[in-house]
């Protein structure tokens, strides 16, 4: 470390610690802030600024990006290529289907819980209202008996990861081969592998372990195993070549490669935002067009209509009815902005706010444990807290903890056997600090998380961490769930009586395919709304919806558009970018790395810096990593949960100024009397532009 005084290092007295040095030397390809995905976005630059000045604004930009994915739909429309691509994928679906295998969809953070949400909330309850009705004797000789069950939807790190990410599993290859074997996952299964960028290591570690189970390949294994096993991703090829594992993938002629570049996000690197949307849609569209083919041979079209599918709708009308989806939400507008308004003033008011969702619960459930990582909140509370730490929490149906994930998964809950895993950890993991966060991760994902988290609406949980006065209420109903709003003995009809004893607001969302004025009135009739509340009613028709895929992602554009606006109304987001980013694992460590970089060496390069402070010499990805390190130690040990981006940033910026040494406790006094948006802001007045 150089000792001169413009060495920011020797201003703020710290020494590179030997992760930081590790990290820096040899965790390069880690360092994924080339990525397209990793760009900020011109729709949305200023968006922090904007949605202050006017919520409605501030959505409009959010919503915008979305044109992305209607262009990128087109375009793959338009590309006979593409098309069969997606034409093979559901054709290996109908024929999982008659073969009674697998279907596996692995995915981690985001596209895990997109793995989930197909099995959860697509395929199961899609089966299962066929077994209830009378078309199922008609069904049972040519489908499995246990159809369900095919579809395996899995994430990195188990159900327990559905909550919150485990440390180290994320940057493993290992953990997706285990987890392949774990599930017992065979040759002749179809595997989806989804990654937002195209990069994480435990997704390729999946994929890899699939292709491998072909062996030595000859023109017919090949075209076997293309058949079978496919990659989602949302990066150019060109940028992710450098990567080695990506480029693994790139090569092995195994593997079909199915890209959905969009582009940069509405805040750089949220993923969960349009890459998220965009492979969610896709896999949706492959499955609805697999399970289309498979009974379009076997049911009348009446019986077919009855479902939901037309023998006129391909592949090409389901992509092109994405942009309706997306439109359509434009003409809720109004109503999200007094939804956004009134949970950022709960927040800002030291309230706190409850999801209730049962159709829509997984969807719901999503967008809710993807604020902790993306705004650096605390996760979804255990049953152990002593109090509520999260500012929100998610309940749907369901007398205890089992139900409730019964309810949210449709299934039983699943952990990682630890007996299983830990040998091959031991074993395998050559990078010291990789295995010890991964054996750290493995000892919080078995079995036993399942009592650790309860999302029941239960007299126990009622009583323990029920809303109270201020707080909001949000009940998100779906098409004949909105009847029940009337009845007395339903959970929905209970939720809000409990919400107006304790005076608290509520936000409703109805997503059904009635006529708009009736659903309002309907709405207007029942008692308990008031002149404070909010309905958003969004009206879809069923006809062209058998999976409830337009409605689920009609759901996950509104909550990531809502969630994202609070967010940066709560100053969560400078600009469009995430300084609130939590570093959990080797690529938000690099993404956390380079917006430290980046913020502080384009305020400092400014005219106006320049003027009041003299010429500062910018600083390097390694100091940048070496303040995070410590920011990250410091935090550690903190009473407040806190940005160790935005406590990094400051501590520069202010040493700098100050041309003196500056402590993190006079950097988190800044942070929280004024906070980073201002603060930067103050010194480069062109950020809000």
């Amino acid at each position: 470390m150089r000792k001169d005084k413009n060495n920011i290092l020797s201003l703020l007295k710290i020494k590179p610690s030997v992760q930081s040095v590790d990290y820096v030397k040899n965790k390069k390809q880690f360092q994924l802030h080339t990525l397209l995905t990793e760009q900020r976005h011109p729709k949305t630059w200023n968006l922090s600024f904007a949605i202050k000045d006017s919520v409605e604004e501030g959505l409009k930009q959010i919503l915008s990006v979305d044109e992305d994915i209607s262009k990128k739909f087109q375009k793959i429309i338009k590309n006979i290529k593409n098309t069969l691509s997606l034409s093979q994928a559901a054709d290996a679906v109908v024929n999982a289907m008659k073969e009674r295998r697998k279907i596996f969809i692995y995915g981690c953070g985001s596209t895990g819980r997109l793995a989930k949400q197909m099995e959860s909330a697509l395929w199961r309850p899609f089966w299962r209202k066929i077994k209830k009705s009378r078309l199922w004797e008609k069904l049972k000789s040519s489908l499995p008996e246990d159809i369900e069950d095919l579809l395996i939807g899995e994430m990195t790190g188990g159900d327990r990861a559905f909550i919150s990410a485990l440390e180290g599993f994320e940057d493993l290859q290992l953990v997706g081969k285990l987890q392949l074997r774990d599930r017992e996952v065979e040759k002749g299964d179809v595997v989806f592998c989804i990654t937002e960028g195209g990069e994480t290591s435990s997704v390729i570690g999946a994929i890899l372990a699939a292709a491998e189970q072909y062996g030595e390949l000859d023109q017919d294994k090949m075209d076997d195993a293309k058949n079978h096993l496919y990659f989602l991703y949302n990066n150019p090829d060109d940028i992710l070549r450098p990567f080695d594992r990506s480029r693994t993938v790139m090569k092995n002629p195994a593997i079909t490669r199915i890209n959905l570049t969009t582009g940069p996000q509405t805040i750089a690197g949220s993923t969960r935002m349009q890459a998220a949307t965009s492979e969610t849609f896709i896999m949706g569209v492959i499955l609805e067009e697999g399970i289309f083919s498979m009974l379009k041979e076997l049911l009348s079209e009446k019986e077919l209509a009855q479902l939901g599918f037309s023998r006129k709708t391909g592949i090409k009308e389901r992509l092109s009815s994405f942009d309706d989806v997306r439109k359509l939400l434009m003409s809720s507008l109004e109503d999200m902005v007094k939804f956004t308004t009134l949970e950022s003033r709960t927040y800002k008011n030291k309230c706190r706010a409850t999801y209730f969702a049962k159709n829509a619960v997984i969807t719901v459930f999503i967008d809710c444990a993807e604020r902790s990582p993306t705004f650096h909140l605390y996760p979804l509370d255990a049953v152990n807290e002593k109090e509520r730490k999260c500012w929100l929490q998610v309940w749907t149906e369901g007398k205890d903890y089992k139900r409730a994930w019964q309810n949210i998964l449709g299934r039983d809950f699943k952990g990682l056997d630890e007996k299983y895993y830990e040998p091959y950890f031991l074993k395998h993991i050559d990078d010291v600090y990789l295995k010890e966060a991964a054996l750290q991760s493995l000892s919080k994902a078995g079995q036993e998380q399942e009592k650790l988290y309860d999302f029941s609406f239960s007299k126990e949980n009622i009583a323990a961490r029920g809303p109270q006065k201020g707080d909001l209420g949000v009940l998100v109903c779906v098409d004949e769930e909105i009847d029940e709003l009337s009845s007395p003995e339903s959970s929905l009809f209970q939720f809000v009586s409990l919400l107006r004893e304790k005076n608290a607001s509520l936000a409703l969302v109805l997503v059904s395919d009635r006529e708009n004025q009736e659903v309002k009135d309907r709405a207007g009739r029942l008692p308990f709304v008031q002149d404070r509340d909010v309905v958003i009613d969004i009206i879809m028709d069923r006809a062209g919806d058998p999976l409830n895929l337009r409605r689920q992602t009609a759901l996950k554009i509104l909550l990531n558009g809502h969630s994202t606006g609070v967010m940066a109304r709560m100053g969560r987001v400078v600009g469009n970018s995430m300084t609130n980013v939590n570093p959990s694992n080797l690529k938000l460590i690099g993404r956390a790395t380079y917006l430290i970089m980046s913020h502080v060496n384009d305020v400092v390069s400014k005219e106006g810096w320049i003027k009041k402070n003299g010429k500062t010499e910018p600083i390097s990805y390694a100091q940048a990593n070496a303040v995070l390190y410590e920011a990250m130690d410091f935090v550690s040990k903190c009473s407040v949960l806190t940005s160790e981006v935005e406590l990094s940033i400051i501590r520069i910026l202010d040493a700098r100024r100050k041309k003196s040494y500056i402590s993190w406790e006079e950097a988190l006094s800044i942070a929280e009397t004024i906070g980073l948006e201002r603060y930067l802001e103050k010194h480069n007045p062109a950020l809000r532009h």
